[in-house]
Order: C-alpha cells, then structure tokens, then sequence
C-alpha cells in the first residue's frame, strides 16, 4: 500500500514534472513485482513445481523459469486458494499469452483479423499461369 508520504503531488499530467512522473512510475513498478511477488509465492507453494501444459519438472535450480498464469488473465484475481492460478514455464507462459491475444476482439467487438493488403508474399501468384501454360 501506498502511504501518504509517497503519494505524488495532485498535479494534471500536463503540470507532472519528469520526477514526479518517474517516481510515479518506480511506485507502480514496486506495487506489481510486490504483487507478483506474494501470489508467485503463494502458487509455488500450494501447486507441485511442475508446468501444467509440458509437464517439465523444476528443482530450486532453475525454479526462476518457472511463471505463475492467471487463468482468467486477470492478474488482480488472486484467490487464496489458488484456484485462478497454474504454473506454467516461460515457453508455455509466453505461449498461452500469444494465443490470447490472437483470440482478443478489437475495439468494435468484432475479432482482430489481419488487413489482405499487409500481406505482401504471394507465393501462388504465378501458378495458374503456369497451369494455363500446360496445357
């Protein structure tokens, strides 16, 4: 929690001078490794030190490849018991994460497709002249 002493001064953003700004910042990364701290702690204690997609196993050596998911990928849904959380290695961690943001709408609520006019390889462009051609 943050106390009152290291609150930033109520500034608009236009008025944050760059140390306010950076020392807002520093808060906030304190506040998440703290968070991400207490429930990576609590996972590893409560769930085996095994990636529940790869099933790769971790000992006290490499324990730091070792990353806790939130299912429901709401990092602020940390119940006691666990029970949004699994361990996953970096590789299925990173995985899961690419796969989510695949799935994840745009802003109009319709899903995210890629424009055709990005795609730049065409690796059939010259076929059907070339079947033209034989026969």
């Amino acid at each position: 929690m943050i106390s009152r002493s290291s609150k930033p001064p109520k500034k608009t953003a236009s008025k944050m001078t760059r140390e306010d700004m950076e020392r807002l910042a520093n808060q906030a990364r304190k506040a998440r490794k703290d968070r991400m701290e207490g429930y990576r702690e609590q996972s590893l204690r409560i769930h085996p030190w095994v990636c529940a997609r790869c099933g790769r196993e971790f000992t006290q050596k490499n324990l730091h490849q070792l990353t806790v998911h939130h299912k429901d990928h709401n990092h602020d849904n940390n119940p006691p018991d666990g029970s949004n959380w699994e361990n996953l290695c970096v590789y299925c961690h990173d995985n899961e994460h690419g796969r989510y943001e695949d799935d994840m709408p745009d802003n109009s609520g319709a899903m995210a497709e890629e424009p055709a006019d990005s795609i730049t390889h065409k690796p059939f462009a010259a076929l059907a002249d070339m079947l033209n051609k034989k026969k």
